[in-house]
């Protein structure tokens, strides 16, 4: 019928010009391998798992580290607020009348330095 083979698709041409031949192909040889059975070293193996345990546990003391260096300071300013609201809250933690018999039942004073920008905002704000 005067056709061309490598347009025909049933054709060896025809498969090898567009790709779709197996024989030469790299995932054919692939395919075959996988049915073959695969040694394994002993050896090898053994020191995988053991590498397997270090990298485990390596992985575990970054972890600690990272949590450990983000909650660094969280313990110091909790405990700045705490006493920033007993400062502010006194009142209703202990009554006036003792308060005004005995002095030192009050929290002693904080000084806290304000910037000269700060004091601009409250006198703006007033």
């Amino acid at each position: 019928m005067k056709r061309n083979p490598r347009k025909v698709k049933w054709t060896k041409a025809y498969r090898r010009l567009h790709g779709k031949d197996m024989t030469q192909d790299a995932t054919f040889e692939f395919e075959r391998k996988r049915n073959r059975l695969e040694r394994y070293d002993r050896n090898l193996t053994e020191n995988t798992l053991k590498a397997i345990k270090k990298i485990d546990k390596i992985r575990v003391d970054r972890e600690a580290r990272h949590h450990a260096m983000r909650m660094k300071g969280k313990r110091a300013k909790e405990q700045k607020e705490a006493t920033k609201e007993l400062e502010q809250s006194i009142h209703m933690v202990k009554a006036p009348a003792p308060l005004q018999q005995e002095p030192s039942l009050t929290l002693p004073k904080i000084k806290v330095k304000v910037s000269l920008q700060q004091s601009e905002e409250n006198r703006m704000e007033e």
